[in-house]
């Protein structure tokens, strides 16, 4: 079986996974790396980019080797090739989780309960959830579905797609490192910078395939498009900006603006100034998107993979 359908066959059966499983309960192999990259930290940790240098390499060159031996080991049987690839996209993927942590949020805004929405809220992310009322945490919640499913969906597709099961894992890696030591903090200011830097690379093309599928799925072509162009780079993250903003025109309604994480107030630029406030009806319209998004880079991911080695195949 040729490589493009082992990605194909591989990847759509992890997004299924995905879909009807979601996450381990105990486990994860996401988790068991994050361990890992604790336990290389405790003996490396310094003040110093070139001992975060050191830290990312080890643990984002491991999580590449490790898939790089998996890959070579089950090469010569494709049903087990597939199956590792499935595996493998089941275990980087986080759809299933992002929608449904989206989704308890919004239940708990429309029964009107607001502390369980902000007891829920730090599940999906950073914000100050005592710093937001109603409208506040559903606009949190739309601005994290649609960052997220780049990070933890799109990306890692890509990744896929271009390097098979070592592209799958390098990028998860890359991706909880960051989330790890990438933020500046005083202790990671300095030793979090390579993995931060890492991340900003790795995760480019999976943001612009995001934000360009966002405007493909959603009700507003022309309104995520503009957005995209007029906004995207407002916006302090280079990866974040573009999907943010095309996520915002696609539902015509508008993001960013004032927010706070751990005690830090940052005012943000206004994204799709033009739309209108996010309400908790679009929780559920965000996590639509994002699913079909998802599947719809599977589909980019496979076609791109058939086109290059086609292609390969008429120069030969």
């Amino acid at each position: 079986m040729r490589a493009e359908r082992v990605f194909a066959y591989g990847a759509a059966a992890g997004l299924l996974g995905d879909l009807l499983l979601g996450d381990p309960r105990r486990g994860h192999p996401v988790a068991v790396f994050g361990r890992a990259a604790g336990a290389v930290e405790h003996v490396l940790w310094r003040d110093h980019r070139g001992w975060g240098t050191l830290h990312t390499a080890v643990c984002v060159g491991g999580a590449v080797a490790l898939g790089g031996l998996a890959a070579r080991a089950v090469r010569p049987c494709p049903a087990a090739s597939v199956a590792l690839t499935g595996a493998a996209t089941w275990a980087v993927v986080g759809g299933t989780s992002l929608v449904r942590e989206a989704r308890t949020i919004g239940r708990a805004l429309q029964a009107g309960d607001v502390e369980a929405a902000r007891a829920r809220l730090p599940h999906l992310c950073g914000r100050d959830p005592q710093a937001l009322d109603a409208d506040g945490i559903a606009r949190a919640v739309v601005e994290s579905v649609a960052e997220n499913t780049s990070d933890a969906v799109v990306g890692a597709l890509v990744w896929g797609a271009v390097a098979g099961v070592p592209g799958l894992l390098g990028f998860r890696a890359v991706n909880t490192l960051d989330a790890m030591v990438g933020h500046r903090s005083p202790r990671y200011r300095r030793y979090g910078w390579a993995s931060a830097r890492l991340d900003d690379l790795a995760g480019w093309p999976g943001a612009r395939l995001t934000a360009a599928l966002a405007a493909v799925a959603g009700g507003d072509p022309r309104g995520a498009l503009r957005a995209w162009r007029a906004d995207a780079a407002r916006h302090p993250s280079p990866n974040a900006g573009p999907v943010e903003a095309s996520f915002a025109g696609a539902l015509g309604v508008r993001l960013g603006g004032t927010l706070s994480y751990g005690g830090r107030v940052e005012h943000r630029p206004v994204l799709n100034a033009r739309g209108r406030a996010v309400a908790v009806a679009d929780i559920e319209r965000a996590a639509r998107l994002s699913r079909r998004v998802g599947w719809l880079a599977l589909g980019v991911g496979a076609a791109a993979r058939l086109l290059v080695n086609g292609l390969k195949g008429r120069t030969s």
